[in-house]
C-alpha cells in the first residue's frame, strides 16, 4: 500500500500574528511554523495503515522555507519520504490552485490512499481534500473520524450534522481527517535524528508540468486588505442587586446596543 499525506505549514497558534506593510499579506517575521493541527490526524492514519497493511508513506507539503520544518516533523514521526514543492509561482495561491498543485503532485505516484487534515489551519477554507478528489477523479470522503482499509476496499464513517454517516467504496480514495480520529503521536529523539538525515525531494512548476498554468496572476482573486479585528470594547460592570441588574441590561439592550 502507498499513502500520500498532504500537509500545511502554520503559524504556531501561540504567534503573534501582524499585518504586513502592504496590507496583503502577513508579516511572518519572527512567527514559528508549526504542522497543520488537523493534518496530524492524516499523518497518524497514514502510521496506522502502514502499520496494518505496510507499504509506503509520503508526506508533500507546498510553500517556502517554513515546509522544511514541517515535513522533518512527520518524518521523524515515522512517514518514509518528504516531497517539497517549491516555486514563486506557488506562493498565496487560492484553494483550487493549490489543489492543481498536489493533484500534479500525486496524480502518477501509484498511490492507494491520499489523506490530509479536513481543512488548513489558518485559511479555514476547508476546500482542497474536496477539490483535490476531483481533480484525482477519486472517491472522497471527508471529515473523517473512523478509517479502515481492507484489500482494494474501505469503510469509513463521516460526521454530518446530528450523525454520522458509514461510506464504502473502493480504493484508490481521498480521505480528509478529523479530530477523533485518532491520537497523533509525537517524535522520540530517535525519530528526530533520522529525519534530520533524509532527504527531502524538492519539485517546482517545471517538473510538475504546471509553467504558466498556476499562480497569484491567473486565479482571477486578488486580495484587496487584510486588517486584524477590532479591539473589543471596555466591558461596564452593572451595580445594584439582581433585579436591578436585570432592569439596566435591558435598558442598555434597548437604548445603547439597540437590540431589543
Amino acid at each position: 500500500m502507498k499513502i500520500a499525506v498532504c500537509v500545511k505549514a502554520v503559524p504556531d497558534t501561540e504567534s503573534k500574528i501582524a499585518i504586513a506593510a502592504d496590507k496583503k499579506g502577513v508579516d511572518y517575521t519572527g512567527v514559528r511554523f508549526v504542522t497543520s493541527p488537523y493534518d496530524e490526524f492524516a499523518i497518524e492514519a497514514a502510521l496506522l495503515l502502514k502499520e496494518k497493511h505496510g507499504g509506503e508513506t509520503v508526506v508533500i507539503s507546498m510553500g517556502g522555507a517554513e515546509c522544511t520544518d514541517v515535513l522533518r516533523d512527520a518524518l521523524a514521526r515515522g512517514i518514509d519520504a518528504a516531497v517539497h514543492l517549491q516555486d514563486p509561482a506557488f506562493t498565496g495561491l487560492e484553494p483550487l490552485s493549490t489543489s492543481k498543485v498536489l493533484a500534479a503532485a500525486i496524480k502518477d505516484g501509484g498511490f492507494d490512499v491520499v489523506l490530509l487534515g479536513q481543512q488548513g489551519v489558518g485559511g479555514d477554507n476547508n476546500q482542497v481534500p474536496a477539490m483535490l478528489a476531483e481533480l484525482l477523479d477519486l472517491p472522497q470522503v471527508c471529515v473523517t473520524l473512523k478509517l479502515e482499509v481492507e484489500g482494494t476496499t474501505f469503510k469509513a464513517e463521516r460526521e454530518i450534522e446530528g450523525a454520522r454517516e458509514v461510506v464504502e467504496g473502493p480504493l484508490p480514495a481521498v480521505f480528509s481527517c478529523q479530530k477523533g480520529l485518532n491520537e497523533p503521536r509525537y517524535p522520540g529523539i530517535k525519530g528526530v535524528m533520522a529525519a534530520r538525515r533524509k532527504e527531502i525531494a524538492v519539485k517546482n512548476a517545471e517538473s510538475l508540468g504546471l509553467t504558466g498554468k498556476v499562480g497569484c496572476e491567473l486565479s482571477g482573486l486578488q486580495i484587496v486588505e487584510l486588517m486584524l479585528p477590532p479591539d473589543r470594547p471596555q466591558g461596564r460592570l452593572l451595580d445594584g442587586d439582581p433585579d436591578t441588574q436585570v432592569k439596566t441590561l435591558v435598558q442598555l439592550l434597548r437604548t445603547e446596543a439597540q437590540v431589543i
